[in-house]
């Protein structure tokens, strides 16, 4: 199974209004899309649901209209959610074979499985379609990726020995996490003997823009790719997926990942502490990958409102984040909007409690 150890995911894809979402530049990702192929990586990841479900049309047109289809591989992947309200699993499959343009998927996994999702695809039969694709040749590799504890994961593996692969968060802020788990959802995939492909190393940037005193234990190296790094290091990781949002992180991303060299035991070791540091910096563990916002009935934008309280918090008044935010709710619902519904927690793959985090916010910008 060789995937080519670096992923480029297209969910954080460059925009050239970064408030909306469905305005990628096009034009952009294309020069991305060129270089990431040039330097000899061909692994790409979408889903159904990214980009408020563009992100499979935006696939096709920045790298399936404008290369053979043998020179690159793509992952996407079906939504429990979607089938919940009432689209069949046939039906996404060949929306979105024709949303990127192709006539099979090199991977095919279940999106995002948790308890209660893995328990709803049992029911819907879901892995036992995902195996008929592979039989029918529309999907090369079957498998799930994976939002919840060690325990649940494990329960799916024995009951599916057949999957191929499975997609997990792992980063080193999140290795001992008591909610995510990254250590020992990793060790439950070694142990049943699956490949695994990294999602989030970077932790959807928080481990690219650290505090110095963090940074000063890496000796230069740059933050997001000593994570990438930890990753990639792990036995029994088949790839790394990164959410690359400019030309500039394409660039580092495979330009050192050319020429990876595993941790040292030194390197690995100072991790511990750059861990400690960064997390008393970090008010918000958001990733940014907004399923919170598709769920908000108010259309709330809680990725950039947790973004800015995160600067304020940790930069005081040296950063103008009341200034933004008063910008930002001139095009949205302000943080106060919230009613307290509680969608978003259930799409949240953090686990986060966004009603009160939302709160929080509304106290510091509102007030």
């Amino acid at each position: 199974m060789d995937f080519g150890r670096l992923g480029f995911g297209f969910l954080r894809l460059p925009h050239i209004d970064p408030n909306d979402r469905n305005d990628v530049d096009l034009k952009t990702t294309q020069e991305m899309v060129d270089m990431f192929l040039k330097r000899g990586f061909r692994y790409f990841d979408t889903a159904y649901i990214y980009l408020n479900g563009k992100s499979e049309e935006f696939l096709r047109k920045a790298l399936v209209e404008r290369y053979p289809r043998d020179s690159y591989m793509i992952a996407t992947k079906l939504p429990c959610g979607v089938l919940k309200s009432g689209k069949t699993a046939e039906e996404i499959f060949e929306e979105q074979l024709e949303r990127c343009g192709v006539e099979f998927f090199d991977v095919y996994l279940l999106h995002g499985l948790d308890a209660e999702d893995a328990q709803y695809a049992e029911e819907q039969r879901c892995f036992e379609f995902l195996q008929g694709l592979k039989e029918q040749g529309k999907a090369r590799y079957i498998g799930f990726s994976f939002h919840d504890t060690a325990d649940v994961l494990d329960k799916i593996l024995s009951r599916h020995p057949k999957v191929d692969v499975v997609q997990i968060q792992l980063n080193y802020l999140d290795w001992e996490h008591p909610i995510i788990q990254s250590g020992a959802c990793y060790e439950v995939c070694r142990k049943h003997g699956k490949p695994i492909i990294v999602m989030e190393p970077v932790k959807g940037g928080t481990l690219a823009a650290i505090p110095p005193e963090a940074a000063e234990l890496f000796h230069g190296e740059a933050p997001a790719h000593r994570a990438i790094r930890f990753a990639a290091s792990q036995d029994g990781v088949a790839l790394v997926l990164s959410g690359m949002s400019t030309t500039k992180q394409v660039d580092e991303n495979t330009k050192f990942m050319s020429s990876f060299q595993p941790l040292t035991h030194e390197e690995t070791r100072v991790l511990k502490d750059a861990a400690e540091i960064i997390r008393r910096t970090v008010a918000i563990p958001c990733t940014g990958c907004a399923y919170c916002v598709a769920s908000c009935p108010k259309g709330i934008p809680i990725p950039q409102y947790f973004s800015l309280y995160n600067e304020r918090k940790r930069d005081g008044w040296q950063v103008d984040a009341e200034g933004r935010y008063r910008e930002l709710t001139k095009q949205f619902p302000s943080a106060e909007s919230c009613i307290s519904c509680k969608q978003c927690e259930a799409h949240c793959p953090q686990k986060l409690s966004i009603q009160k985090l939302i709160e929080n916010v509304s106290e510091l910008f509102d007030s």
